[in-house]
């Protein structure tokens, strides 16, 4: 066979594609069958725990709404309720009862 500076075309092609290989392994570009399905694995669990978060925040959304429309209903109640008088103010007393319950003797 011809040989090129010592070497046959033959062996190469052999040693540029073991070459070739060992330079994936080492920059990262070829793993093994086990890390890749790992990886992919890993990645459909955070899918699965993205679209459970989602649900939760939405459900603490809907919470949250239903918190502010309690919390005006109350700002309402409270600003529905008589005053306190003011220092120096008189205050009767019948002005406290409850006209539904009888006077207490």
């Amino acid at each position: 066979m011809n040989e090129i500076f010592g070497v046959a075309p033959t062996d190469a092609g052999a040693v540029a594609l073991l070459t070739l290989v060992v330079l994936f392994i080492l920059t990262g570009r070829l793993i093994p069958r086990k890390t890749h399905e790992d990886v992919i694995a890993d990645r459909d669990n955070w899918r699965a725990a993205f679209l459970e978060s989602e649900a939760a925040r939405k459900v603490e959304h809907e919470q949250t709404g239903e918190l502010l429309e309690m919390a005006k209903l109350g700002g309402n109640v409270l600003a529905a309720l008589p005053r306190p008088p003011h220092a120096g103010e008189e205050v009767n007393p019948g002005d406290r009862m409850d006209p539904a319950s009888p006077p207490r003797p």
